[in-house]
């Protein structure tokens, strides 16, 4: 039976979460090196993966919310992506759909877009980025979202301005914009 390690016990960022979550350590090509706990993962700087989805309504507004204040990483700040870490054995998009199923309460299809080595403002890792059309109505856990809202997209470059949005999900935005420009993918913001 495996056990929490003794360094699962501290977190690097100043909250401990009752579970620890074990994840793939990889190297700087995406190959699995080893199975760690994230937060192992995060103090010691070890690459490993994330999923995000961009989430789209039926008229092409963004899904924009707020962290709750109790989330271990970024609370109360604004994000314009869902997700999280990548489980053990687990796609990038098989991820990003769990991820908005136990965020969102909901399931549409994923479709991945790009992934990219972020260094991450607490530590780096592979980030895939997905996108999502929700056209049903989504129940946020009140655990992980404390409000949201659909904006569009010169909405959200707005409140890129005015909210402390997650340093990540600026960085993904960057990389959707460049990534535009040269035309090396399809668009997601």
């Amino acid at each position: 039976m495996w056990q929490r390690p003794a360094s699962a016990l501290s977190d690097p960022i100043g909250t401990v979460d009752p579970m620890s979550e074990l994840v793939e350590r990889v190297n700087e090509h995406d190959r699995v090196l080893a199975v760690v706990d994230r937060r192992e993962a995060i103090r010691n700087k070890w690459l490993h993966r994330i999923a995000t989805t961009v989430c789209r309504d039926a008229q092409g507004r963004i899904l924009v919310h707020r962290r709750s204040e109790g989330v271990s990483r970024f609370p109360g700040q604004y994000n314009w992506l869902i997700g999280g870490a990548v489980d053990i054995g687990e796609s990038y998009e098989d991820a990003a759909a769990r991820e908005l199923a136990e965020e969102l309460g909901v399931r549409p299809p994923v479709r991945f877009v790009f992934k990219f080595l972020c260094r991450g403002a607490i530590s780096p890792y592979w980030l895939g980025v997905h996108e999502a059309v929700v056209t049903e109505d989504i129940v946020p856990d009140p655990a992980e979202i404390a409000w949201h809202a659909w904006l569009t997209e010169a909405e959200l470059r707005d409140a890129l301005q005015r909210w402390p949005f997650v340093p990540d999900g600026v960085d993904v935005l960057q990389q959707c914009l460049d990534r535009r420009r040269h035309g090396s993918a399809r668009p997601v913001s």
